[in-house]
């Protein structure tokens, strides 16, 4: 595993920290479940670690993904009819419980159910997959394997040969990969310093006071990434518990990067100063003023050319002027502080920042995520129409794991639409129904400047 896939897996001690993500989506019609069985198939030919899990390896190595043992697809597969009474509302009643539920460690990390009997002919397809399987972005770029773009495609894609089976190796070989890997870091490690430490020593020669203002920089940048958060920004969303309540939201994605553009600013701003807007309001409900709340964003650090899976995010934290009615100031007040973020020095840092907290013990993992308010990750998904097993997909939703947070939003856009997943701890945030409304409002004030 990489640090940062070890650090989604090791902060679970904690189930409050459980990184498990739910997508669902809807289809106009219920698909063809063969074609729908024979996509996972193939897409599990071509990502190794659909078909692997995750043992662990002698410390201060991470664990490692091997092949799993009788992998069987169906195991991974299910289809179901929606109880009564079979609306969209079932579905997310669905996805709660598998939120909330823990996976079987000796099988690889995901789960697909093919959900029937929806009104009107409707289906939907709810995924659940562990964080450490893949990021937002590189779900998107799986999920270019599994959908058509147009309904009945002329030809199936070629299923590539699936993974060697596992083979049996005595409990040595952990230890030999362990040190393999210990010597490859260390290596590393003293390659990286062969080639900086010349430029290091010759800034130091020709300006010692500018080499060391830099050294200082990023060490308090570092010390900004892994501090711990004593207490949270909310005297009201406070309380933390293993419940989860699912809820979804659409909005104009035209509306809401206009409203962005209107205020110099990105997507991603208007999207974090919706949330921030209903977080307010719902404070405000409860007769709360507030000021600024702890964020956690997930920054993409994806590369063209990077292979599919795994995690290439690292998960920064910052605040943000919830408290600030204006939505046009809000916005860019929060444009400027994610840009401050998007710049630190500690980012090219981030796998070494990870296996170091790896190794740290997990009550500071949780004092690091459990005091943040919420957690707001945008996900750009796929700009047209596709297709499931002939089945046209009319929407998709994404639940990104609170990770002590009160709540997750998480926005992935599909064609024009910016389709919201809200993920609340209900520990934090009882009265969903209010929250909901609270939300809806911030997101309209937002939409308005587009007006």
């Amino acid at each position: 595993m990489r640090n940062t896939d070890a650090f989604t897996w090791a902060m679970e001690s904690d189930p409050r920290l459980r990184s498990t993500v739910v997508t669902v989506i809807l289809l106009e019609q219920a698909p063809d479940w063969t074609e729908v069985r024979s996509r996972f198939d193939r897409m599990s030919r071509m990502l190794p670690m659909l078909r692997q899990r995750v043992v662990q390896s002698p410390p201060p190595a991470p664990p490692r993904w091997e092949p799993a043992p009788d992998f069987d697809l169906d195991f991974h597969m299910r289809r179901v009819t929606a109880p009564t009474p079979g609306t969209v509302d079932t579905v997310l009643e669905m996805a709660r419980v598998a939120e909330m539920a823990d996976f079987d460690r000796a099988r690889p990390l995901w789960e697909v159910t093919l959900i029937d009997g929806l009104p009107n002919g409707a289906a939907a397809v709810l995924c659940r997959f562990h964080h450490a399987l893949t990021d937002g972005v590189g779900g998107i770029q799986i999920g270019m394997i599994l959908f058509d773009l147009e309904p009945h495609p002329n030809a199936d894609p070629p299923r590539p040969e699936p993974p060697p089976p596992p083979t049996t190796d005595s409990w040595l070989g952990a230890y030999r990969d362990a040190l393999r890997y210990n010597v490859g870091l260390a290596s590393a490690a003293a390659s990286m310093a062969a080639k900086s430490a010349p430029k290091w020593l010759q800034r130091g020669i020709r300006n010692p006071l500018e080499a060391l203002a830099a050294t200082t920089a990023t060490a308090a940048s570092v010390y900004r990434t892994v501090r711990p958060v004593n207490s949270t920004g909310s005297p009201l969303i406070t309380r933390r518990s293993l419940v989860r309540r699912l809820g979804v939201h659409e909005v104009s994605l035209r509306g809401l990067r206009e409203a962005a553009h209107r205020c110099d600013c990105a997507l991603n701003d208007a999207f974090v100063a919706g949330v921030a807007g209903g977080l307010r309001r719902y404070h405000e409900a409860h007769g709360i003023v507030i000021g600024d709340l702890h964020l956690t964003m997930p920054i993409n650090l994806r590369t063209d050319g990077e292979e599919m899976g795994g995690n290439r995010i690292t998960l920064m934290r910052f605040d943000v002027p919830a408290g600030l009615p204006d939505p046009a100031k809000r916005i860019r007040e929060i444009h400027s502080r994610t840009s401050d973020v998007r710049h630190e020095r500690s980012i090219p840092y981030t796998q070494t920042i990870a296996g170091v907290l790896n190794l740290m013990p997990r009550w500071y993992i949780g004092s690091i995520l459990r005091h943040v308010d919420f957690v707001a990750s945008d996900v750009p998904g796929i700009p047209v129409t596709v297709y499931l097993g002939g089945a046209r997909v009319s929407a998709q939703y994404a639940f990104g794991p609170t990770i002590g947070a009160a709540v997750n939003v998480t926005l992935l856009t599909y064609t024009d639409t910016c389709h919201l997943g809200l993920n609340v701890d209900t520990g934090a945030i009882p009265d969903y129904d209010l929250f909901h409304t609270c939300m809806v409002e911030g997101f309209d004030e937002v939409l308005a400047l587009a007006d």
